[in-house]
């Protein structure tokens, strides 16, 4: 089946049009058989009511030609013959009406002779056709004396000529109905196909050339509602920007008023927990206002080596003290936004740690793609859930405690950061505990 509307549309006409004329070719093929027997029972009910009469008045039978009739007193129709059971009935129910009665009815089909003496009477065009495809039927009808009337008459079996003819109309119906329907479906899908790399290819906040409506007007009105869609879509993303900067200047300044305050607090046990709490809702403020801005990003993409990038981030790590190991891996040249794959790296990282101790990072590499593969020996995730825990404040650990998670937005910015950049994260257990999280990018 062909993808395109065009070609859809025009193999749905051509089984439409194939079906159509194969009815009609069954259709003439009847009415030809149909025409054939009457054109040979005709004549040869006419013959034989003639002869009748003139035996009955004691007149000679015969002629010349084809429609020579003979009175002859056995039957000249050899059993093993090639014979044609629907003429034999339909003169006999011709006869019969005709108030003619008789004995058996037998015919048979003879090939034509190029030296036939009756040929002399026939054009040579017709003399041609006869040797190529006709026949000759012979009929005997016995009289109730027994002796039997014998005639000839020209007989075709051979159909190309009605099979060629409705070839040739079926080559003209595709061509006069096919051209034009392939012209108005590719008129039609162009502008379509235009639209759709459009849609694909539509980032908020990139500047971007209007779609040009072309096509069918039902097309065109498509086609503005879309570019109309776009300018409305793209209104309201910077609007919703322009709200999560508000909210966030408005929300840093309380906060960054309370870390002040904090350090007015004699106690050290609950200045160090406010101080901690403030960090928190400031680290919670962050991952909102990025998850939310994933999309519309301000940092551009650059070429950076995807190696070095992942080396600095566990450096950063073991500087604190975390066990981080990354296997070196060579040079990787891969356009991306930096700042938001360090940050997406570090969110894995850190969730690694905060159940397992300990992370192994490494970096897999093939023609087509790079994986980079955060794996710990933590207590792993239930099959059924490994997809939950990437649905943004979703937490498998029901507690609360903020020793063994956050909010539940780490796993998602990650996805939402690597989604952004054409590639995926996948999890999956490890055997003999633990899990592994891939980051694939496409190279």
């Amino acid at each position: 089946m062909p993808r395109s509307l065009s070609g859809q549309m025009a193999l749905l006409i051509a089984i439409a049009l194939f079906v159509a004329q194969a009815i009609n070719f069954t259709l003439a093929l009847q009415d030809r058989r149909r025409a054939r027997l009457d054109q040979a029972t005709g004549p040869v009910v006419t013959r034989i009511i003639d002869a009748d009469e003139r035996i009955a008045a004691g007149r000679h039978v015969g002629g010349g030609g084809w429609s020579r009739i003979r009175l002859v007193p056995t039957s000249p129709i050899q059993p093993g013959g090639e014979h044609i059971p629907a003429v034999e009935t339909a003169l006999r129910a011709a006869l019969a009406e005709a108030g003619v009665k008789v004995g058996q009815i037998q015919t048979q089909v003879l090939p034509i002779q190029r030296d036939d003496p009756r040929l002399r009477y026939v054009s040579a065009q017709r003399v041609e056709r006869l040797l190529r495809g006709g026949a000759e039927l012979q009929v005997a009808v016995e009289r109730p004396t027994g002796q039997w009337l014998v005639l000839s008459l020209p007989w075709s079996r051979d159909n190309s000529d009605i099979f060629w003819r409705l070839m040739a109309q079926t080559a003209i119906l595709y061509i006069v109905v096919l051209v034009p329907l392939l012209w108005a479906g590719r008129r039609i899908s162009r502008p379509l196909r235009g639209l759709a790399e459009a849609a694909r290819s539509f980032q908020p906040g990139a500047a971007a050339e209007p779609v040009a409506a072309a096509g069918p007007q039902d097309v065109r009105d498509v086609i503005a509602a879309f570019n109309a869609l776009r300018l409305r879509v793209t209104a309201m993303l910077e609007e919703k920007d322009r709200m999560l900067g508000a909210i966030g200047h408005d929300l840093r300044t309380p906060l960054a008023s309370l870390r002040v305050r904090v350090e007015s607090v004699d106690d050290d046990a609950d200045r160090a927990k406010m101080a901690e709490t403030i960090a928190e809702m400031n680290r919670m403020l962050d991952d909102i206002l990025s998850l939310a801005r994933i999309g519309r990003p301000s940092e551009p993409p650059t070429e950076v080596d995807l190696a070095a990038l992942v080396d600095a981030v566990v450096e950063d790590f073991r500087e604190i003290g975390h066990e981080v190991v990354f296997e070196e891996s060579p040079r990787m040249r891969m356009r991306l936004r930096p700042g938001l794959m360090r940050r997406a790296l570090r969110n894995l990282i850190e969730n690694a740690l905060k159940y397992a101790g300990a992370v192994e990072v490494s970096i897999e590499a093939s023609a087509h793609a790079v994986a980079i593969l955060v794996c710990d020996r933590g207590p792993g995730i239930p099959a059924e859930r490994l997809g939950d825990v990437f649905e943004a404040f979703t937490r498998l650990e029901t507690s609360r405690n903020k020793e063994t998670g956050g909010i539940g937005l780490g796993l998602a910015l990650a996805r939402t950061i690597v989604r952004d950049a054409g590639g995926d994260i996948t999890l999956a257990n490890r055997d003999g505990g633990g899990l592994i999280a891939r980051i694939t990018l496409a190279r």
